[in-house]
């Protein structure tokens, strides 16, 4: 299966750019779906969790209270980095077993940290869709209402926009209408799916 790994930083647009790969009959492995299921009451990530970060990041009915797990780790990297161990590899272990299983030319790999946590290496192309950081703040303000001070945290813990495109292997611009975005998946499409007849 060829795989194409599709990150982008807040607001940028990554799930309008999957719905449009899907709507052109491309699956789609999203690791922040992934991320809710490997956590799920009973899991063997949720008690790990739990053992490292104490009972508070639970629901008094054993869920995870992701408010609190948030807060714990959003300030202090050494505990980020510590969550990411636990359940990275599981979520990246089920998206290939579901990869494994699609029967298509090539799939996407939705991860929104790909870059940040080192997964480059486990996709065969990068694909980053971009927009400027200004644009970035408005829709992040627009779409989920969030402060200024919250959106510079969550920008700042991840990769820089440069650090980000000098990873992909092709940027999708999603500065324009709905319209032009379509057409600039259309094309990647059409480029990927060359791309995984040749790796055939």
């Amino acid at each position: 299966m060829y795989l194409v790994g599709l990150t982008g930083g807040l607001a940028s647009g990554k799930s309008t750019v999957a719905t449009l790969f899907a709507a052109l009959g491309v699956p789609v492995i999203d690791a922040d779906a992934i991320a809710r299921e490997v956590v799920t009451p009973g899991s063997a990530a949720l008690a790990e969790i739990a053992t490292h970060f104490g009972s508070a990041v639970l629901h008094s009915d054993g869920t995870l209270n992701r408010t609190a797990l948030r807060e714990r780790v959003f300030h202090d990297p050494a505990q980020r980095r510590a969550l990411e161990a636990i359940l990275h590899p599981r979520i990246l272990a089920e998206m290939h077993r579901r990869a494994a299983q699609l029967d298509a030319p090539y799939c996407l790999f939705m991860i929104p940290l790909l870059v940040e946590s080192g997964q480059t290496e486990h996709v065969d192309r990068v694909l980053v869709v971009d927009v400027p950081v200004a644009l970035q703040r408005r829709r992040a303000q627009l779409r989920d209402g969030l402060a200024p001070e919250f959106i510079d945290a969550i920008l700042a813990a991840q990769s820089d926009r440069a650090t980000r495109l000098a990873a992909a292997d092709e940027v999708l611009n999603n500065d324009a209408d709905i319209d032009t975005l379509r057409h600039r998946v259309a094309a990647l499409h059409a480029k990927y799916l060359d791309l995984a007849g040749r790796d055939r």
